[in-house]
């Protein structure tokens, strides 16, 4: 499992990304403009980056240059441009991979599979999560709290799993939707529900926050107390 960062404009296209590599056991995070992708890779980090060349704010050639300015972190560049000599330079400019638009999600985990084989990052994601006294193992499906095993749900351990990838990181609860419940829209009760069930066998309450914080009208990020 990897620590992958998507960055797309498109927010169905992003979403579809976001839940067919949180599928594929990689741990996701996804923005939609390339300012803050520069701020999430150098204030957070990850194992690599899926880079779309057309976003809003820049164009995604510069933003690859500005990538490799403050990073050596791979990316795999998404464009709709075919042109040979663009892609070569694309490459030269510190791409380590590309793919035409459009692409199948398979053909995607297989090309971040290999670059991460190449850039020996596939095992970058430690495989024990720890937060404070909470222990997540994303393989085993097992939580503990100061030791003691906790019982969740599904949904509920990799709510937890997902937060707990990003210690002290507000995850956008459109993130939650799509990395967790594999939807691009949705109502925010269903997040609250499942936040108020897990708060519950963390010991908490909204009110009295230990671990889990809601950021009113940004999203919940998760830290030890």
């Amino acid at each position: 499992m990897a620590t992958v960062l998507v960055v797309e404009d498109d927010a169905s296209v992003r979403a579809a990304l976001v839940r067919h590599l949180s599928a594929a056991g990689h741990a996701v995070r996804s923005v939609g403009a390339a300012l803050p992708a520069l701020q999430e890779v150098t204030r957070v980090g990850c194992d690599l980056v899926v880079l779309d060349l057309g976003l809003p704010d820049l164009d995604g050639a510069e933003a690859l240059r500005m990538l490799r300015a403050v990073t050596d972190v791979p990316v795999v560049v998404a464009t709709a441009r075919d042109d040979e000599s663009g892609i070569v330079r694309l490459l030269n400019s510190g791409a380590d991979d590309y793919l035409v638009k459009p692409f199948s999600p398979e053909h995607l985990t297989a090309r971040i599979a290999a670059v991460l084989r190449r850039s020996g990052a596939a095992g970058a994601v430690p495989a024990l999560l720890r937060v404070g006294g909470l222990v997540v193992d994303p393989h085993r499906r097992e939580a503990a709290l100061d030791g003691r095993p906790l019982e969740l749900t599904r949904r509920e351990f990799d709510l937890l799993a997902f937060l707990a990838a990003r210690p002290g990181v507000v995850v956008p609860r459109r993130e939650l939707l799509a990395a967790v419940w594999q939807q691009a829209y949705g109502g925010d009760q269903t997040i609250d529900v499942h936040l108020s069930w897990l708060r519950r066998k963390l010991g908490e309450t909204a009110a009295k926050p230990r671990y889990l914080h809601t950021v009113r009208g940004v999203g919940v990020k998760i830290e030890a107390p």
